[in-house]
């Protein structure tokens, strides 16, 4: 574990990227290429784009000239991790897809639709360590639920069982704060800008 970043160190995410945090998913995976990652999902390699927002437009039009079972993804070399980002896509919480790319690494993945749908998981070497809802973090699953209690706490998670009593602010936020403190992997909004993403198209069974 790494870090001390809090929800309030990602609050630039909805003032920048407001259309990215309406749906999205943001995963990374140690020890691995972006190519190699590409790979291993069976990715159809389509083009090379600078910026997080540069994924927008083909991500809108991944179906318009593809299969309509193919999902747009960006991936890009952050130190000795790969970022997947995912605009309005989910390939990065399919256990079936990253279960396996996980054995022998680690995956850290956080997923939100424009129902405010979420979800976090945790891999290590092929092991689910932790799964939960961000809107609903006192209902964790996984083989280590209750390994980063502090952790979460710490980066904005209210654990409050009961929802009456519960604040629900700043649990996106509080997602990508926890990720970073797994991963050591700081987000920001100029890594967002300047990060060369090799792109692909990978078919869903």
């Amino acid at each position: 574990m790494t870090g001390t970043t809090t929800a309030a160190d990602y609050t630039w995410l909805e003032e920048q990227y407001e259309g990215l945090m309406q749906a999205y998913c943001v995963t990374l995976v140690k020890g691995i290429s972006p190519d190699g990652l590409l790979h291993e999902l069976g990715a159809e390699s389509v083009l090379r784009v600078t910026g997080v927002e540069a994924l927008f437009e083909p991500s809108c039009g991944a179906g318009e000239g593809y299969r309509g079972d193919l999902m747009f993804v960006g991936v890009a070399a952050v130190g000795d991790w790969s970022l997947m980002v995912e605009y309005n896509g989910y390939v990065g919480i399919r256990e079936a897809a990253m279960g396996p790319v996980s054995r022998g690494r680690t995956v850290v993945s956080h997923f939100r639709n424009v129902n405010a749908v979420d979800y976090f998981y945790w891999f290590e070497d092929g092991d689910l360590r932790l799964r939960f809802e961000p809107l609903f973090p006192s209902l964790r699953n996984g083989s280590h639920p209750d390994e980063l209690l502090t952790e979460m706490r710490e980066s904005g998670f209210d654990l409050t069982e009961d929802d009456k009593d519960r604040d629900f602010d700043g649990h996106t936020e509080a997602a990508f704060a926890l990720a970073h403190r797994l991963t050591g992997v700081h987000l920001t909004p100029e890594l967002f800008e300047s990060l060369d993403f090799t792109c692909g198209l990978i078919s869903l069974p």
